[in-house]
């Protein structure tokens, strides 16, 4: 039998963004039942349009499907996330005239962090993000459910040495910022209005050693209270938000 070339997307924000952004191949769409709520009319709409066939399942043929109880009622069958190069990546933050972002995301390993992530990004029109083939969550249905469907939009490249992709990006002309709680250098007293890849660690260790040495430099979100750390996609967000804020104010 050969290699799968599918799998399940759920709920009704992958779905429909799988469909508006129109990067997977959608080979049917699979409901609980042919009508309901405004967005399920709305997803039903979009597979109409787009002549995909509509199957009525029962529940547990859904949930079998989905191998979750939090599909929502509807699951298309697609193709897989689309991978991009990280010569896109970098092609794609060349042209931006106020100065590229990219986000890179060293050993994020739980998906539900990895999906807030991409949601962030997306909504700061983030021209990439890059992930490790190693120690990684990858770009699953989970990934898209927990980003809200900004994972059908966004572009995402995986590496197999961060370390290395960090010297590339460099030699393109980005300015590589780490976010090392250590950090003396605050996030708010940094300078971040020209082509910039933010690097974030894992949510146990942080950055690694051979990583945070090859940044340009280190930034730290100021903190007080009685707990040291902040969730790695809060600490990720506040981050992604100040790059946002200073090259939409140098526009």
């Amino acid at each position: 039998m050969g290699k799968r070339q599918t799998e399940i997307l759920y709920g009704f924000h992958p779905v429909k963004e799988a469909f508006k952004a129109g990067r997977r191949k959608i080979v049917r769409m699979c409901t609980l039942r042919s009508h309901g709520p405004k967005r399920m009319m709305e997803v039903l709409t979009y597979a109409a349009n787009a002549r995909v066939p509509i199957q009525e399942v029962s529940l547990s043929k859904m949930e079998a499907l989905t191998q979750t109880d939090k599909h929502q009622g509807v699951c298309v069958e697609a193709g897989f996330y689309p991978l991009v190069s990280l010569q896109e990546l970098c092609d794609r933050a060349e042209a931006v005239p106020t100065g590229g972002r990219l986000l890179l995301l060293d050993s994020i390993v739980d998906p539900h962090n990895l999906g807030a992530l991409i949601r962030t990004a997306c909504c700061t029109a983030v021209e990439g993000i890059v992930i490790t083939k190693d120690r990684s969550a990858t770009p699953t249905p989970t990934v898209s459910k927990t980003s809200a469907g900004a994972l059908e939009h966004v572009r995402l490249a995986r590496v197999t040495n961060m370390t290395q992709t960090i010297k590339r990006l460099q030699q393109q002309g980005l300015w590589v910022v780490g976010l090392a709680g250590e950090a003396d250098r605050s996030i708010y007293d940094s300078d971040f209005t020209g082509p910039i890849a933010l690097v974030i660690g894992s949510e146990f260790n942080g950055l690694r050693p051979l990583v945070k040495k090859s940044c340009d430099q280190l930034v730290s979100i100021p903190q007080t209270g009685v707990i040291d750390s902040l969730n790695a996609s809060v600490a990720g967000g506040i981050a992604i938000y100040e790059i946002y804020r200073q090259q939409l104010a140098n526009t």
